[in-house]
């Protein structure tokens, strides 16, 4: 799949995201109105993009900003503390004026999509508001759910833009195992604020080896989307510490978790489930490094994906479409890093040798 055709699959998975909200929010007006109205800017990026496509510059859908490396968990296996994007500041982090212009530059090109990380994104609230006022954008603000209070409830209820996505890793024994003790409680106590305040939300699970019975399990699917949730992100885990690598689930286990998702998704119900890297297999492979997405980190690096902290261009000195540019991006599309069986959840994050020396011969790395 070239990337043309990536971005129309992409493109088209997207309008189908908005139809399922749609019919998910006919019994709230505002919801109601904000879809319809994003449909509308939806239409509008497709242009553009297409626009620039036919232009030489390939724009991806979706973009992923980790706002700020500051983070009020230590969750077991983070990889975000691992690479050292996450708890272990370098530099000074952008200020709320540059992620601005980074998102006004984004909504430009065409970009609909916008993920907001870290750390702890709702740490960085001056942000998370600047983002609010990008009308056009959908930010889905990844978020552990702990910092979340009346007060936030009543932000995402008034900029619908913002659709928080809580983590959990299936039940409380699980999630407060590797997140700590009462987390599950704080979170799913979240989801009931968000359900009764009328606010869609989406939940995220890293998948291992041992959850993945867990959090496909009828139970537990039952019990989340009772709680008002309007989409699931299975995403599987990128082992960062061979202590853990047996956590990542192999070709066995990936084909139990093909199976049991199909025959979920068959059932229609009213919560989407979007699975990574799963879902990729219909995507021609990773959709880093620019096809499909790329990553800012905190201090302005572009990278191919967060799990592979190496970059060769900043937006403190570059624009974003001149990012879209980058050598090192360039240099892993034409040599087929993305492609291929892979023991964790990012296909880039097994090649970090490779990676770095690549870099070296395009540009600098970040440190």
């Amino acid at each position: 799949m070239d990337d043309l055709e990536l971005s129309g699959y992409m493109s088209s998975g997207a309008r189908h995201l908005v139809k399922d909200a749609l019919r998910a929010s006919l019994f709230d007006p505002r919801e109601l109105l904000f879809l319809l109205r994003f449909r509308r800017s939806l239409k509008r990026s497709e242009r553009r993009r297409k626009d620039l496509e036919d232009a030489g510059t390939h724009v991806p859908v979706f973009l992923i900003s980790s706002i700020t490396g500051s983070c009020n968990l230590f969750c077991r296996g983070c990889y975000a503390r691992a690479n050292g994007t996450c708890g272990r500041p370098i530099k000074a982090e952008m200020s709320v004026g540059d992620w601005s212009s980074v998102f006004r530059q984004a909504e430009g090109l065409g970009i609909p999509f916008n993920i907001l990380a870290g750390g702890e994104p709702m740490m960085r609230m001056e942000v998370v508001l600047a983002a609010a006022g990008m009308r056009d954008t959908v930010f889905p603000v990844f978020t552990n759910g702990t910092l979340i209070g009346e007060k936030e409830v009543s932000l995402f209820k008034k900029h619908r833009n913002l659709v928080p996505v809580l983590s959990l890793e299936g039940g409380r024994e699980r999630t407060d195992a590797r997140r700590g003790p009462g987390i599950y409680d704080t979170v799913t106590e979240v989801m009931g604020r968000l359900r009764s305040g009328h606010v869609f939300y989406g939940l995220s699970v890293t998948v291992t080896k041992e959850n993945q019975g867990e959090v496909l399990s009828d139970g537990f699917l039952e019990t989340v989307a009772g709680l008002g949730c309007g989409i699931l992100f299975l995403i599987e885990f990128v082992p960062t510490d061979r202590s853990v690598a047996h956590l990542a689930p192999d070709a066995e286990s990936r084909k139990v978790f093909d199976a049991r998702l199909a025959e979920i998704r068959r059932r229609k119900g009213r919560m989407r489930i979007m699975a990574f890297p799963g879902d990729e297999r219909y995507m021609g492979g990773c959709i880093g490094a620019g096809r499909g997405f790329f990553h800012i980190n905190p201090y302005g690096d572009a990278e191919a994906c967060p799990a592979s902290p190496h970059s060769d261009v900043n937006l403190m000195n570059s624009t974003l479409e001149e990012v879209l540019s980058s050598p090192l991006f360039a240099e892993i599309r034409k040599r087929g890093m993305m492609e291929g069986d892979h023991a964790g959840g990012c296909a880039l994050a097994e090649r970090e040798a490779e990676i770095s020396a690549l870099l070296g011969s395009v540009g600098r790395d970040r440190m």
